[in-house]
Formats: C-alpha cells, structure tokens, sequence
C-alpha cells in the first residue's frame, strides 16, 4: 500500500517567490531524492501568493511502509541530516514546517 507524506511550507520572509521556487526546485528537491531512496513520485504544489501561511504543499510517496521506514531511517543519518536542516535554514521559516503522513483516499469518476 502506497505511503505518503505530506508537507504544509512556509517561506522564510525575506525570500521572493521566484528565489524560493527556484531554490526548491534546484537544491531542495535534488537533495531530497538523493537522501531518501525509495521515492517513487514527488510533487510540488506551489499555491498562489494571495494564500497566506503556506507556500507550497509537497507530496512524496513511497511504495510501502518498509520503504518510507528505509527513506526516514536513511534521511536521519547525521550528514544526510544536516544536509536537509542546511536547505530548510535556507528556505523555510521554522514555524511553518508541517511534516505529516496521511491516509490519502481516492475515487476514480471516469468510466
């Protein structure tokens, strides 16, 4: 059963969308991936500046719960670690990190 992780992200405030979007897309998210084997589809959702308090809404999926369990045990590995702290220090204001695994459902309306 597909595992997935939810991100709720805050930017810091001294960064401009543009900065942050491209920050994300060409740090963060190659780090991400290099230090959490077993992703098998990663999203971001950028949401509109007139939204206040998130940024962006990140989605990662596993394919199982042992894999989830190898990626988190593998991203808290001390260097992996500081990596990840490193580009949330550079990208997101602390209090607008929200980590969560959801129980997503799903319905397909097409014929």
């Amino acid at each position: 059963m597909t595992v997935k992780l939810i991100a709720l992200l805050t930017k810091r405030h001294d960064l401009s969308r543009s900065d942050f979007m491209a920050w994300y897309e060409e740090n963060h998210v190659p780090t991400i991936i290099e230090v959490m084997p077993g992703i098998v589809e990663y999203k971001r959702n950028y949401l509109p500046e007139s939204v206040k308090r998130v940024d962006v809404v990140t989605e990662i999926y596993f394919s199982d719960k042992s894999s989830y369990d190898a990626a988190m045990a593998t991203a808290f590995v001390p260097s992996a670690l500081a990596r990840i702290e490193h580009d949330q220090q550079m990208l997101f204001d602390p209090e607008g990190i929200h980590i969560t695994l959801v129980d997503e459902r799903a319905c397909s309306l097409s014929d």
